[in-house]
């Protein structure tokens, strides 16, 4: 079942939400590496291989190299990572598994030590509408796109 196409203006609502957030992310001044970092996680994490080949992507046209992407998996050890950018990474991580613990006040209060309430914010919208993608996507069993310049017959349109 392919959700956004078989209920178009449900995923359209989505679309729009998620240029909404990516606006307002823009604006707390969240730059679009740091916002890769936490989605290609974020995916990761769910398990959405459609959505981590997507924000690869992007995030390498947001300057991260391959060095950066392999060490998203293990960021806390890695020294490659930013404050910010490690801060981030546990929020992520937070979102992902807020059914277990919900956002503690210990991290609340540490990464709110180190983004500024509006970037708190918009990086905590982010990863709500990720998390929303990743589900569709991993429930659709949307095939993974196709490196850039291949071409694969099951990809979506």
């Amino acid at each position: 079942m392919h959700l956004s196409r078989s209920a178009r203006p449900a995923y359209d609502a989505l679309e729009a939400f998620a240029q909404t957030v990516g606006t307002l992310a823009a604006e707390a001044g969240i730059d679009d590496r740091l916002k890769e970092i936490a989605l290609i996680h974020t995916s990761q994490l769910n398990g959405c291989a459609y959505c981590v080949r997507v924000h690869v992507d992007r995030g390498v046209a947001a300057g991260l190299t391959a060095d950066e992407i392999a060490q998203l998996a293990t960021w806390r050890e890695s020294g490659v990572f930013t404050a910010r950018e490690r801060a981030a990474l546990e929020l992520a991580e937070a979102y992902v598994y807020i059914h277990e613990e919900g956002v503690s006040d210990e991290l609340y209060d540490h990464v709110g030590g180190i983004l500024s309430e509006q970037e708190y914010v918009a990086l905590s919208w982010l990863l709500v509408s990720i998390n929303a993608f990743n589900r569709i996507t991993i429930a659709g069993k949307y095939p993974v796109p196709p490196r850039r310049g291949e071409r694969a017959a099951s990809a979506p349109s």
